[in-house]
């Protein structure tokens, strides 16, 4: 096995199972029983092949994810009972390492001091060989996670907990196993950590409900969500669509794992899912379903438009739920009364998954007021210019402008680079995404306001690193034509950043399984 640092990439192409295609009732997750020894209730598949390269491995997923996702959604009631042989097939963990590999906290290490980036590509073939014979032989057993705690916006701190290298892999094949089946069952207004959603599709349903009089805001809080989550509940859960017993002993060893703190006290784990972990995120969207499934079920009860009409014409309250991750709002179109009337119901449908409101961020909020969702601030308010008419505006709130700003100063410090280009390498970045971002609110007067204010910034540091030069010949020196660049680098221009409305898709979002399947 060579190449497995390569990029992924998306193709077709048949997945080998025990030598041969696996079969399940004529399908594909099971064998056939006469074919099939048994070790321990593990499927032996000793046989199968690993993918010559990265290309091979995300091919070879892709295809048993579509027959997954394509069982999972021609059969509702469908119960997975012999998917553990997939967690440790050679294509999964070659997959598995490229995205752990690939993604950022591959420079972090675990307990077990190994950040996966320090793997040499010789070592790869035989550490993931290793890892297979572990897991198909149920030696493998989870370590604690390191927690690590980083500063969060309001002063206060998150904490992280950092996986092993190996439970790294081992937890990113079993989402690749789980997430085609558990995508199915999802609502479509659930939008966080889910394959081709983003949170500009949140904004955009909120806009497209709040412009059709759902005016009332219940802005829910959870406490502590991912670390209070019930094992138990998660889990019942999970068996709605897993029975392999093997594959929930795996998922539950994650979550009992424990901890080990930054005071070096172990500790052990008796409800929550680390962040920091690959299929915490999963996890979680498995857990908060129950919140998403209660609302859906009161909107599909209303049946279609013209019932709900008739509904609110008769004075019944219709809602709307959007949620990403553990952030969510429910639109009310009623009274204000309707909203406040939330509180209790929301809290009776978290309570079995070991999760309560937060009193002091809880609240319902009037959309002429406005209020802040994932970093925008959505508000009605009056158009200029047209009579008194009103329409819902979303632009970045104020704290993403502070953050940006604060951003800004402290990479234009002036003991914080040698040079311009080296300036510009860390400020470009996240001028850039900021703005890719928020461009799809009404935010052109902020992006030339942003860009005037790095603009000056970037002038400011060019000042202190040459005290001697009055302005006149800095600028003919350092800024030709009042011109930001360096060594062929280019100060990104916040101003000249397209702004265009984000189009809500509704139900209409793919995933990377139905056009796999088209």
């Amino acid at each position: 096995m060579h190449g497995l640092l390569i990029g992924p990439g998306w193709g077709g192409g048949p997945v080998v199972v025990r030598g041969r295609e696996s079969r399940s009732h004529g399908e594909g997750v099971q064998c056939d029983r006469s074919d099939r020894s048994r070790k321990g209730g593990t499927a032996v598949n000793a046989d199968v092949p690993w993918p010559a390269d990265t290309s091979e491995a995300w091919a070879r997923v892709l295809t048993m994810q579509t027959k997954l996702h394509q069982w999972a959604t021609g059969d509702p009631a469908r119960r997975f009972d012999d998917v553990f042989n997939l967690v440790y097939d050679p294509a999964f963990l070659a997959a598995a390492w490229n995205r752990v590999a690939g993604n950022k906290g591959g420079r972090t290490a675990g307990v077990d001091g190994i950040a996966p980036r320090s793997v040499t590509p010789d070592r790869v073939s035989g550490m993931l060989a290793d890892l297979r014979e572990s897991v198909k032989n149920g030696e493998f057993v989870p370590e604690r996670v390191r927690q690590k705690s980083i500063p969060k916006g309001n002063g206060k701190v998150r904490s992280l907990g950092i996986p092993t290298m190996t439970d790294r892999i081992v937890q990113a094949s079993l989402k690749l196993v789980l997430e085609p089946i558990f995508e199915v069952d999802f609502v479509p207004s659930s939008y966080g950590f889910r394959p081709r959603r983003r949170a500009q599709d949140a904004i955009a349903e909120i806009h497209y409900y709040a412009s059709r009089g759902y005016v009332e805001v219940f802005e829910a809080d959870i406490t502590a969500c991912f670390d209070e989550i019930d094992h138990d509940a998660l889990m019942q859960r999970v068996r709605g669509r897993i029975t392999d017993k093997r594959v929930l002993r795996l998922t539950r060893g994650f979550l009992k794992a424990g901890v080990l703190s930054e005071d070096g006290v172990n500790r052990d784990t008796f409800t929550g899912t680390p962040q920091g972990g690959i299929l915490s995120p999963l996890l979680a969207n498995i857990a908060l379903s129950v919140v998403d499934e209660h609302f859906q079920r009161k909107w599909e009860a209303l049946g279609p438009q013209w019932s709900r009409t008739k509904y609110q014409r008769a004075g019944g309250a219709t809602m709307k739920m959007v949620r990403y991750a553990d952030d969510f709002v429910v639109l009310v179109r009623g009274t204000h009364a309707d909203a406040e009337a939330l509180w209790d119901e929301v809290a009776a449908v978290l309570a079995p998954m070991g999760l309560r409101l937060s009193v002091e961020k809880t609240m319902v909020t009037h959309i002429d007021t406005g209020f802040d969702f994932l970093g925008w601030h959505i508000q009605r308010r009056r158009i200029r210019g047209h009579g008194g008419k009103t329409a819902i505006y979303t632009y970045p709130s104020w704290k993403s402008l502070a953050s940006i700003k604060d951003k800004v100063r402290t990479l234009t410090r002036r003991a914080s680079h040698r040079t311009l280009a080296d300036l510009l390498r860390r400020l470009n970045p996240a001028l850039r995404g900021w703005c890719t971002y928020f461009q799809h609110g009404v935010v052109k007067h902020l992006f030339s306001y942003i860009d005037h204010f790095a603009f000056w910034r970037i002038v400011g540091w060019l000042k202190k690193r040459h005290p001697k030069l009055n302005m006149r010949t800095l600028v003919r020196r350092h800024l030709p034509g009042w011109q930001i660049r360096d060594q062929g680098i280019e100060f990104f221009r916040c101003q000249q950043v397209t702004v265009a409305r984000y189009r809500y898709r509704g139900t209409r979002i793919p995933t990377p399984w139905t056009n796999a399947l088209a």
